[in-house]
């Protein structure tokens, strides 16, 4: 994307709020034209008294005091002007940031998980703090720096040719000057400030990480290590960060000399005009003052210049993310209850060309009926969950559930019939009431606790001094596993789905815990089809069928009873862990 689209899609932002623009350019208009017309009256007060020095003229009061209070409406004006400017670009480039980051929570539910992949977490959250942070306060500096920049500056070359032609032919011979040297600092500045908002991406992630992972660090003696890697992001990032501020802020020295330089000419040619009495004085020290005037916006638009890369670099990234592939919607069909059949029909699948993870995978699940999926690590049995709820696409074959290939239908619409307990918890911030209501936010009082004490999660709830009052702390450490799996498992049943998928969910919780959370599973179970995917095989030897699977493909199918008979993998797996 080129930096002329990005600032074109930048500004759509700004059209809803088209009064407030106009109000905004309305008041910079004032304020440059305030700015403009203060030296001339300031010049006709010094050009007064010159001529009452010398050529004798009558002082005028009533002229002087007349001009003075111009003077001083002018910059009344111009004050109340500025404010009104200052509220109205304030209010737009907030506004422009609560948009972006609406469109860009918006857009995160929309693309599929393959997306995340490939990304780290911490470089996802740099662009929709830092990036869009950056872009609301640039876009305010630029509406008010450059347009009122540019307005003074045509406006102060018009009054410096009305004084005096002849000054403005010397003041334009620094003007190439000027312009060389910004081209030249902002071509070098531009890729300094993509590489620094790509290291501050970077810089996220990792910290993110190594926050999230403080106890494995230290545990496996990694902390010199982690400081070696946060060493050299950090260092990078100071690297291109003072590279990009350097050429920056070179600019603005290189601009006074030049300034300076333009200033001495003006003066010198000036008093050779007052000497040869081509000029009055009061005219010669409104054209130096305008000089000096127009050196700031002339400055302000060389250094806005390196400030404009740098929105536009994090301008690109956001919109690389908002531009990211969706999730494809292709919905002609609709899923409607009950859910008598799933059926994975020659099913394979892989992340990427070439390395399949999931091999011709054909199996039926009727209404009610428990499935188990069990296999090593590795085998494919979270793929396979992950494909019926289209977090990923099939690769061949079909997924049907009532005979319909959930490709057909919207993922919103399949996924409603879905409920989960992970091995992970994931509890959002807030009251234990609250996360267990999440699983249906138009659910009762009643109906919370009623779930509660069917997933056996009530009498601990009630045991803690706010019981369901009590706030979650982050990752809900205030818990334990096991009182994390039971509020989870609460919640699955306050969604009340028709499908229910157990993943791991009680491999990391103690033998006492697991039976409570064994329970609360049983009845969760009872009338729902079910996915089971678990380690600990004795949990599954009531399920109708066990699937055993292993890299990527179906080995073994049956009951607990056949699979044993057998004697093969499922055999193998179920004595060992007894004689373990």
């Amino acid at each position: 994307m080129t930096a002329k689209q990005t600032i074109k899609r930048l500004l759509k932002y700004l059209a809803p709020y088209k009064f407030q623009s106009v109000i905004a350019i309305a008041t910079t208009l004032l304020v440059t034209l305030f700015s403009i017309f203060a030296p001339i009256y300031m010049g006709k007060i010094v050009s007064h008294l010159q001529r009452v020095m010398t050529q004798n003229d009558s002082l005028n009061f009533d002229s002087i005091i007349h001009f003075l209070m111009i003077l001083g409406m002018l910059y009344i004006f111009s004050t109340v002007a500025d404010i009104a400017q200052s509220y109205m670009l304030e209010y737009l480039s907030q506004s422009l940031i609560r948009d972006m980051r609406q469109q860009l929570s918006y857009k995160i539910k929309k693309i599929p998980l393959s997306y995340f992949d490939s990304r780290q977490t911490g470089d996802l959250l740099s662009r929709m703090t830092n990036d869009i942070d950056v872009i609301g306060r640039n876009i305010q500096l630029s509406v008010n720096r450059i347009f009122s920049s540019i307005l003074l500056v045509i406006g102060i070359v018009a009054m410096m040719l009305i004084i005096s032609p002849t000054l403005f032919l010397v003041f334009l011979i620094t003007i190439p000057l000027n312009y060389f040297a910004t081209q030249w600092i902002t071509r070098k500045s531009q890729r300094y400030f993509k590489e620094k908002s790509a290291g501050l991406g970077a810089m996220v992630g990792f910290v993110e990480e190594n926050f999230s992972g403080t106890d494995l660090i230290k545990a496996y003696g990694y902390e010199e290590d982690s400081a070696k890697v946060f060493k050299e992001i950090n260092d990078h990032l100071y690297s291109v960060s003072y590279r990009a501020s350097f050429m920056a802020g070179v600019l603005q020295p290189i601009m006074i000399f030049i300034g300076n330089l333009s200033y001495v000419l003006i003066a010198v040619v000036g008093g050779l005009l007052v000497v040869h009495q081509q000029m009055l004085l009061g005219d010669i020290l409104a054209f130096i003052q305008y000089s000096q005037e127009i050196r700031r916006p002339i400055d302000i638009i060389a250094d806005m210049a390196n400030t404009l890369q740098e929105m536009l670099a994090s301008a690109a990234r956001v919109f690389e993310f908002l531009d990211a592939p969706e999730e494809y919607k292709h919905a002609n069909q609709v899923i409607t209850r009950p859910i008598q059949s799933i059926e994975f029909k020659n099913v394979s699948f892989s992340y990427e060309e070439n390395a399949p993870v999931l091999e011709n995978i054909s199996f039926k699940i009727r209404h009610g009926e428990t499935i188990a999926i069990v296999g090593q690590t590795g085998a494919g049995k979270t793929t396979l969950v992950h494909l019926l709820l289209r977090f990923y696409d099939v690769t061949d074959g079909q997924i049907l559930v009532n005979g319909i290939d959930i490709r057909n239908v919207s993922r919103q619409n399949l996924r409603e019939f879905f409920g989960m307990v992970l091995q992970e918890t994931w509890l959002i911030q807030g009251t234990i009431y609250d996360n267990i209501k999440y699983g249906a936010l138009d659910a009762t009082e009643e109906e919370v606790f009623q779930a509660a004490k069917e997933a056996h999660a009530h009498h601990f709830i009630e045991s803690l001094p706010d019981g369901y009052c009590t706030i979650l702390k982050e990752e809900a450490t205030n818990i334990s596993q096991g009182q994390r799996q039971l509020i989870t498992i609460a919640r699955a049943f306050v969604a009340n789905p028709d499908i229910l998928i157990l993943d791991e969910a009680t491999s990391s919780v103690d033998t006492r815990t697991e039976r409570l959370i064994q329970k609360g599973m049983k009845n969760l179970m009872q009338g729902r089809t079910n996915f089971v995917i678990a380690h600990r095989l004795s949990t599954i030897v009531d399920a109708d069928t066990i699937i055993v699977m292993e890299k990527g493909k179906i080995v073994e199918q049956g009951t607990h009873q056949a699979l044993i008979a057998s004697k093969g993998m499922y055999a193998q797996l179920y004595e060992s862990q007894f004689m373990d």
